[in-house]
């Protein structure tokens, strides 16, 4: 009588648990199989962020993905649609590529870089990209949106990178900032790279703000140490932002003060009067 009771029990939780068993199993088949022998799955090339807004003399940069959804491995060439004059770079862990081996089933992120041209006009460029394998090619867009460029030129109003300066004094070197780009400049600052001892400050020290096409006028005031020898010295005067940056070498002829070549000369004659004094008293003996 028990028996007839839990036989049916005992039957429909050996169909529940050959149920669970099958079900599990079938997870488990589904998760061994690549992602591409799933139904429905596709090969794509994506792009991330795919707009981006930058400078002409800016790198443009973006991150892309290329998923092979078949079931064999294959071997993608990478190419684009660029204006002319534009650099495209593309990389895989780092690696510079032009073509790449992905894996069935395997997602691979490929990070490209686009170099402009500095005149490229200010408007937004769509940029076709495709990776090509022997059985399929994948598309995909990017776009640069060129906002327009940051050019700076530095040089002195006569265009003259030399001067002469005296030992122990001070030199005033006028410049002439030019923004020779189509978007302003901030806080642009004067540097320079002197000899060992030399200072240089600057008036303005920092240009605010310069809007394309302007000049700004920048006096350098040089102090020179003292005893510094006679001879050419290289020095280097450079205007910079966060953006670009422009440099000039310049060449310092340094000499001696008017009174340290009379010190010399007095002590020339000096010299010259003490030999003769003792040529004069101790020559005839």
């Amino acid at each position: 009588m028990l028996s007839q009771v839990l036989a049916p029990r005992f039957s429909a939780m050996r169909k529940l648990t050959i149920l669970l068993l099958c079900l599990l199993a079938s997870n488990q088949i589904l998760h061994a199989q690549p992602a591409a022998t799933r139904k429905g799955a596709k090969s794509s090339f994506t792009a991330k962020l795919m707009n981006i807004e930058a400078a002409a003399n800016e790198t443009f940069r973006y991150t892309t993905s290329l998923y092979n959804a078949s079931a064999e491995n294959r071997v993608y060439e990478l190419k684009a649609d660029l204006p002319a004059g534009w650099i495209i770079t593309y990389r895989v862990e780092g690696s510079q590529v032009g073509s790449l081996s992905l894996d069935a089933g395997k997602v691979q992120d490929i990070a490209i870089e686009i170099n402009t041209t500095a005149t490229a006009a200010p408007k937004k460029y769509i940029i076709p990209l495709k990776a090509i394998s022997a059985s399929e090619t994948l598309s995909t867009t990017i776009e640069a949106v060129v906002k327009g460029s940051y050019g700076l030129s530095l040089s002195t109003p006569s265009g003259r990178l030399s001067d002469e300066v005296t030992s122990g004094s001070q030199k005033k070197l006028n410049f002439i900032l030019k923004n020779t780009g189509t978007l302003p400049l901030n806080d642009v600052e004067m540097t320079s790279q002197m000899p060992s001892g030399w200072e240089a400050s600057y008036e303005p020290a920092k240009i605010k703000q310069l809007e394309p096409g302007k000049s700004i006028e920048v006096s350098a005031a040089l102090k020179v140490p003292d005893k510094t020898i006679a001879g050419d010295y290289a020095a280097t005067f450079t205007a910079a932002n966060t953006n670009t940056n422009s440099a000039a070498a310049f060449r310092l002829v340094v000499k001696t003060s008017l009174l340290a070549g009379w010190i010399g000369v007095l002590v020339i004659l000096l010299s010259i009067g003490l030999v003769y004094y003792l040529i004069r008293k101790y020559g005839r003996r």
